[in-house]
């Protein structure tokens, strides 16, 4: 009988992707197929995150919840694997000895092993060593599920900003070699895969072994996933300012597939708090390198982190980063955040002098002036025509097709779910508070009539 596992995941694409190769790498190796009902699982894995607060408590809630289902199933397993089971790795057992199996981000591969050995009768199975590039080595072909895929590049970050985890919970920077990645997305490819996003904690960091002992980083890397049959769309995530090198800048001038969409985390405007976190750059270093990504694309849609409240900041530094705000024009919207101490990290030995109350205000204040941005900029488009790789159903009405623009932003439209995976122009006719709708003009491989579309003016 074939067995079933579940996957719940946390946090960022990282996760999301680890979770997909989770799946992979059971169904290779073990047979395992994938259910969505936690109930029905012979394994159930709860992939974690950290950056949060209280992260350990949801996570210990979740599986409280859990231990219901491998009482009622005799012979299900439990597993914990991502960033809140590296920080915690044996201990978490103390808390939830029901737990079987403990993994961390650079484990998840060795799944079948730890599986078969907690079934062997070995005990609760623990590891969250950082084996490097062993991951990736023994990771089965990745299955496509759509028109556009992750690829992670490397894991790890070696930037030690004050307030993050990252660092202690995946390690130093691993880059993977070129020729690796390469053959990932040509297999993706082959698949029916239009869009790649490559992934890392501090993607413009990477620095992939070439096999002239010689290595590529983020740029040559994009210029060769560019030259893939089949790959017509490529974006990165998440970057560094510090590491955001001129070669990754040509890019964008040089390579049509990249998208016109950056992703590069601020977390304040003021000198003196980019300090105090650790963040290596300045205000006008960030606004400086901005200017050099639009002068390359003038199309390019940039989006960004905050974090409000950090210990040390008052009024003043809030000020600083709301002009910051008007200065830029972050049109891609941004992830912002109230400060939270993370166990482990030098932030976490500051105190934490801003009031709550002040926290939530100031949060408020800088999401509002950042939605004001991004609507501005949704109003701007209609009446233009986009290019959106339809990437299946809309999540409002599943009778409606949804994509994004190369500027990654969501549009939906009415249309046939044959178009899936395919690209199409499409008529921007309103601007929603987090997407665009619009009418399809034309669609790659179909004839179609622009002007019955509507797709002037």
């Amino acid at each position: 009988m074939t067995e079933r596992v579940y996957v719940e995941t946390q946090g960022c694409q990282m996760n999301t992707y680890d979770a997909g190769r989770m799946v992979d790498v059971l169904a290779s190796e073990a047979g395992f197929e994938q259910v969505d009902r936690p109930e029905e699982a012979d394994l159930l894995l709860l992939n974690t995150c950290s950056v949060r607060e209280k992260a350990q408590e949801k996570v210990f809630s979740r599986l409280g919840r859990w231990r219901a289902y491998k009482e009622a199933r005799p012979g299900a397993l439990i597993g914990v694997g991502g960033c809140v089971a590296s920080q915690e790795g044996a201990d978490l057992l103390r808390r939830a000895s029901f737990v079987d199996l403990v993994f961390g981000p650079q484990t998840l591969h060795r799944l079948p092993e730890m599986l078969a050995r907690r079934r062997a009768g070995a005990g609760p199975q623990v590891d969250v060593t950082f084996p490097e590039i062993e991951k990736f080595d023994r990771l089965p072909e990745p299955q496509a599920e759509g028109p556009t895929a992750y690829v992670s590049v490397m894991e790890g970050c070696s930037k030690y900003c004050a307030y993050c985890v990252v660092p202690y919970t995946r390690g130093d920077e691993i880059s993977r070699p070129v020729a690796d990645v390469l053959a990932e997305v040509g297999q993706l490819a082959a698949q029916g895969v239009r869009e790649v996003n490559l992934l890392g904690q501090n993607v413009n960091a990477y620095a992939g072994a070439l096999g002239d002992g010689d290595s590529a980083d983020l740029g040559l890397l994009i210029e060769a996933v560019a030259r893939i049959d089949g790959i017509d769309r490529i974006r990165f995530t998440t970057s560094h300012p510090a590491a955001f090198h001129s070669g990754l800048i040509e890019a964008f001038r040089e390579v049509p597939e990249l998208a016109d969409f950056v992703h590069l985390p601020v977390q304040s405007g003021s000198d003196l708090v980019l300090k105090l976190m650790k963040r290596g750059h300045d205000a006008a270093a960030y606004e400086d390198l901005i200017a050099r990504i639009r002068a390359a694309r003038p199309s390019a849609v940039i989006a960004t982190d905050f974090i409000v409240g950090f210990p040390g900041e008052t009024e003043a530094e809030l000020e600083e980063t709301l002009a910051m705000i008007d200065r830029v024009g972050f049109d891609g919207g941004a992830f912002s955040f109230i400060f939270s101490p993370r166990p482990g990290t030098p932030a976490a030995e500051l105190t934490d002098d801003v009031p709550q109350a002040d926290k939530r205000a100031w949060l408020q204040r800088l999401q509002a002036r950042l939605h004001e941005q991004q609507a501005a900029a949704h109003r701007a488009l209609v009446g233009t025509t986009q290019t959106v790789l339809i990437d299946g159903p809309s999540r409002r009405d599943p009778g409606e097709l949804s994509g994004r623009t190369s500027g990654n932003r969501v549009v939906n439209f009415p249309g046939e779910p044959a178009w899936i995976g395919r690209f199409a122009e499409v008529y921007i006719t309103e601007a929603c508070a987090h997407s665009l709708r619009g009418r399809v003009a034309a669609v790659e491989g179909e004839a179609m009539d622009y002007a019955a579309a509507g797709a002037g003016g």
